[in-house]
C-alpha cells in the first residue's frame, strides 16, 4: 500500500470502530436490561391502610417516609401502586426469598407499609429508579426489599433480612 494512504486507512478503521461502539451503547441504553424470561408476575392487593398524618409545624427533625396513601404520588416519587398492581419477581429475588424464608405476602406487606430508606435508594437510576423499603414482616423479620419502578410493573430486585445472615447460593 502507498505510504501516503496509510494514515487515511488507519483513520477510517478507527472511525468505524468508534461508530460501532457508539451505536451499540445507544441500543443498550434503550433496551430493558432485565430478561423477561427470568421474571414471574403476581398481582398484588390494593392498600387498605389509612393515610398517615404529617408531622406538626414545629417538628424540624427529619421524618422517615410514611406508609402510602390510596393516591398515586404524581410528583415523581415512589408510587406503591405502580404498574397496575403487578409485582414482577426477578430470578435473583425469588432465590433470595427462598434462602431467607420470605414469602410473597411479606413482600407485598413491606411494599404497602414499609418506610423508604433514602440512603439505600437510587431514584435517579437508569433504566428504572430503585427504592429500598424497610420494615418488619408479620412473622417478625426486619427486612429491606429493593423495588424498581418499571413501565411494565413493580419489579422486586432483591430481598434482604437485616437481622439474620442466611447462607445462600444465589448469584
Amino acid at each position: 500500500m502507498n505510504k501516503s494512504r496509510r494514515p487515511i486507512s488507519i483513520a477510517l478503521v478507527v472511525i468505524i470502530i468508534v461508530l460501532g461502539i457508539v451505536l451499540r451503547n445507544n441500543r443498550s441504553r434503550h433496551k430493558d436490561r432485565q430478561d423477561p424470561r427470568q421474571e414471574q408476575t403476581n398481582d398484588r392487593r390494593e392498600p387498605e391502610k389509612d393515610r398517615p398524618q404529617p408531622a406538626g409545624p414545629n417538628d424540624h427533625r427529619p421524618q422517615p417516609t410514611k406508609p402510602p396513601s390510596d393516591e398515586a404520588n404524581r410528583n415523581g416519587g415512589f408510587d406503591r401502586r405502580h404498574g397496575d398492581g403487578k409485582l414482577i419477581y426477578t430470578k435473583h429475588a425469588r432465590c433470595r426469598m427462598a434462602c431467607r424464608h420470605i414469602d410473597e405476602s411479606e413482600v407485598e406487606e413491606i411494599l404497602q407499609t414499609g418506610s423508604i430508606n433514602e440512603r439505600k435508594s437510587e431514584p435517579a437510576a437508569r433504566p428504572d429508579p430503585k427504592y429500598a423499603l424497610e420494615g418488619r414482616t408479620h412473622d417478625g423479620q426486619q427486612v429491606r426489599i429493593i423495588f424498581a419502578t418499571a413501565s411494565r410493573g413493580m419489579v422486586v430486585v432483591t430481598v434482604i433480612d437485616l437481622d439474620t445472615d442466611w447462607t445462600c447460593d444465589c448469584r
